[in-house]
């Protein structure tokens, strides 16, 4: 083997072991709400071989007021939040903690007296796409980041009158369009994400629950809740496909979660799932089964399997599992567990974090609650859905960050 060659099989070992590290590194991105596929998956999450009986500590920092969940991309921390009456996103090094940089806006909040009780810092999670980070704050604003120095590269106007129950929709985005409700509850909006100019709207407005992008019957698409229906939007044209009248839109359920081609939806009035298919050149949404023995406020479901999991505010709030092909209900846990819970899933593991600060382990069983083990995270309220990467899991309280192991 001459010496030519043997450069030309070291280069391609090396670019292979980089290409298989990169892909290492990704699956342990939290880049949106509710992880990669916008589904409540941890990331690249493996059980350990027996449970601590304590997670371990490794920061804590003060970053403000809020609910959005931090984001995790490569070994940066990105979380946006309300301090010195700015919304601010920060960089921090995913290790340390240590801030990298900060870049914030000025905008005077007074939440209304219904939401008062949380606070005026923001609830929309950010995204990060295509080396930028985009944000909602709780007064309805749209902003985009250069992910790596936090210069503001674009802003929306603030909106004439700020939402009632303030701004909470996450944005969603795919195919150069960052997509959300935004300002006061406005129709599905596409941005582009260089310089924001919209591309198209879609729809009536919106309300709490945020967008999921998905492919249905072959056709890619962004599913979203407006105030009186589910709506099929197409990517990136933006062409409306189908709507699916219902009325639990205006009252702050839960975002809209796939198993398949069906879509679940859920608020005050139950739970109900529907299946979206093309009917030669036009739409149809069918209804498939609902169920008014579980509902859903503000907390999201997961799939696993042919189950869903997820937090009812039914009975002062309890976990239930329901057989997703038919709707029937498989198990409800005890009553009065927590106001409020948000839920991820990692393979057969299921983590409820609940608004008191307790975090709970669970197997994703279709018998029975199966409880693995449970840990204290927070002395203060956790409403903000935990980013899992890896062994590392943040948790975002009512004004600071909190990076725990799982040793």
């Amino acid at each position: 083997m001459n010496r030519t060659t043997s450069l030309l099989i070291a280069a391609c070992v090396a670019t292979g072991v980089f290409d298989v590290s990169l892909r290492a590194q990704k699956a342990l991105d939290y880049p949106q709400w509710r992880g990669q596929a916008r589904d409540g998956s941890a990331s690249g999450f493996v059980e350990p071989a027996s449970w601590p009986e304590a997670l371990k500590r490794q920061w804590k920092v003060d970053v403000g007021e809020g609910y959005a969940t931090p984001l995790v991309v490569g070994d940066t921390v990105y979380v946006f939040t309300r301090r010195d009456g700015q919304e601010v996103l920060t960089a921090l090094d995913a290790a340390t903690g240590k801030e990298r940089w900060h870049s914030g806006y000025a905008v005077a909040y007074s939440p209304s007296q219904p939401t008062m009780v949380h606070g005026p810092g923001p609830k929309a999670t950010p995204l990060f796409l295509d080396g930028r980070i985009f944000t909602q704050g709780i007064s309805g604003i749209v902003s985009g980041f250069d992910a790596s120095n936090g210069k503001r590269v674009w802003q929306t106007r603030e909106p004439a009158e700020h939402p009632f129950f303030s701004a909470a929709a996450s944005p969603a985005g795919e195919q150069g369009l960052m997509l959300v409700h935004p300002g006061n509850y406005e129709p599905l909006t596409a941005y582009d994400v260089d310089d924001g100019t919209v591309k198209w709207m879609a729809g009536d407005g919106g309300f709490f629950m945020s967008p999921l992008v998905v492919t249905l019957d072959g056709t890619r698409q962004v599913v979203t809740v407006t105030q009186s229906a589910v709506i099929g939007v197409s990517l990136p044209e933006g062409r409306l496909l189908w709507r699916y009248l219902w009325s639990g839109g205006g009252t702050g359920g839960s975002m809209p979660v796939a198993h398949g081609s069906t879509i679940i939806v859920s608020a005050d009035t139950g739970v109900t799932a529907f299946k979206p298919a093309r009917r030669g050149e036009t739409w149809v949404a069918e209804t498939i089964w609902e169920t008014k023995d579980v509902s859903m406020y503000l907390s999201n479901p997961v799939v696993v399997g042919d189950t869903l999991f997820g937090f009812s505010k039914r009975n002062s709030g309890q976990f239930f599992a329901i057989d997703v092909r038919d709707g029937k209900v498989l198990w409800l846990g005890p009553p009065r567990e927590a106001t409020n819970a948000a839920v991820v899933k990692a393979n057969n593991l299921l983590f409820f974090l609940n608004d008191d600060g307790e975090l709970i382990v669970a197997r994703a069983s279709r018998d029975s609650f199966q409880s693995v083990a449970r840990y204290t995270v927070s002395e203060t309220a956790t409403w903000a859905q935990p980013a899992i990467s890896g062994k590392r899991i943040f948790i975002k309280d009512t004004g600071s960050l909190t990076l725990w192991t799982v040793e």
